[in-house]
């Protein structure tokens, strides 16, 4: 399988980077090369490493005969991308591409200096507005594990996986300002067996957002907020759209957050399904949605807001999540009318509210939730309003 390591522009203030390839059992051993020592990175803020650090993952990548050995890069330190969006001719920074056994670790930071992205200052007079780059992107990778790192200010996306089969993440941060737009933590579109463990999330938008084609992942004991929420979509709003199937969203807190646990899918768009969704054992601290299925999903009025959603959604668990909602409407569960949602689960749900607007309140529509264990507020009883509005 070819192996591809794309980036643009690094500077670096660290003490340790370095990459390893380890042999498999009776291939003989392998080796640690030091991109400072060997290729002549310095540790000064100012030196491109982008050259020093290519050199290195060929010299560790690039061997005669078949090769399924791991390869990893440890990051010690901070790693900073150009301040200057325009620096970019394309909408990425790091890329992993087409790899396999791959762990990057080390407890180092990407540092996307994306502060003077966020105000979009300039955007007239130029075109990388549209398309500003990601952190971290890793594209069809198998095997591979993300260990405590950080990436920190992007200047869109923090984090992109495409294509990638048994993917984990673990101790991961992100760490950007609420006020970053379009700074979602990590995106998952079109892959197998992603898990995101044990990290802290704080970001502009999205702590974990889900796209099409994801099937099988499992979301375990992060934190959120500020931030969005952990949203599954926006689904159908383009053609050939893959099935969403098998997500579990456990264990996890989300506190200051626009959103709490979130589905989210187009009006009047394309056809589509979305099933196996679990979601258990969360904490909501002053979240303003705290519980929201939203079929009528249209930010900024851009959609067909008078159409139904076209994407059949089934399988829907929300259990054990408690906590204070920012808004009377603490459950809010909108499907659509020509596909109603199937076999949805509310099960032991405590939120409370306290505001001059009442208590907290539970609103349904074309979906019949089958209820149990404890409620503190009546479900399905808030009427919906005329016409529902959408948080981005």
């Amino acid at each position: 399988m070819a192996i591809q390591f794309q980036l643009c522009f690094i500077h670096v203030n660290t003490s340790t980077l370095s990459i390893s390839s380890v042999e498999g059992p009776g291939g003989g051993g392998g080796s640690v090369i030091d991109v400072v020592a060997k290729f002549g990175a310095k540790a000064d803020e100012k030196i491109d490493l982008s050259k020093p650090l290519l050199d290195a993952w060929k010299e560790a990548s690039t061997l005669d005969g078949p090769r399924k050995a791991p390869i990893e890069i440890q990051v010690e330190g901070t790693v900073k991308a150009p301040a200057d969006p325009g620096a970019f001719k394309e909408p990425k920074w790091i890329t992993f591409n087409r790899i396999e056994n791959f762990k990057l670790s080390g407890g180092g930071l990407f540092d996307g200096h994306g502060t003077t992205a966020y105000k979009r200052e300039g955007c007239k007079n130029h075109d990388y507005c549209g398309s500003l780059p990601i952190n971290l992107r890793f594209d069809f990778l198998t095997n591979a594990m993300i260990q405590d790192i950080t990436t920190k200010d992007r200047k869109q996306f923090h984090v992109n996986v495409l294509g990638c089969k048994n993917i984990t993440f673990e101790h991961f941060t992100v760490s950007a300002p609420d006020e970053s737009p379009n700074t979602d933590g990590i995106h998952i579109g079109r892959s197998d067996g992603v898990n995101v463990l044990n990290s802290e999330i704080k970001t502009g938008d999205d702590c974990v957002s889900i796209g099409d084609g994801s099937k099988n992942l499992v979301i375990n004991g992060v934190t959120c907020g500020p931030g969005h929420g952990t949203s599954i979509g926006s689904l159908k709003l383009f053609k050939n759209e893959e099935p969403v199937d098998g997500v579990t969203v456990k264990n996890c807190t989300f506190t200051n957050t626009s959103n709490g646990v979130r589905i989210k899918t187009w009006p009047g768009a394309e056809p589509g399904t979305c099933s196996n969704i679990h979601f258990e054992d969360i904490t909501a601290t002053n979240v303003s949605s705290p519980i929201i299925i939203d079929q009528k999903y249209c930010p900024w009025n851009k959609c067909k807001i008078n159409e139904e959603s076209k994407v059949k959604l089934r399988n829907i668990s929300f259990k054990n999540i408690h906590g204070t909602s920012a808004l009377p409407e603490a459950v809010k569960i909108i499907c659509s009318a020509t596909l109603p949602c199937e076999n949805v689960e509310l099960a032991d749900i405590e939120i409370t509210h306290s505001g001059p607007t009442g208590p907290a309140v539970s609103q349904c529509s074309n979906v019949k939730p089958k209820v149990s264990g404890k409620q503190n507020l009546a479900p399905c009883s808030a009427p919906i309003p005329a016409k529902p509005t959408s948080a981005a």
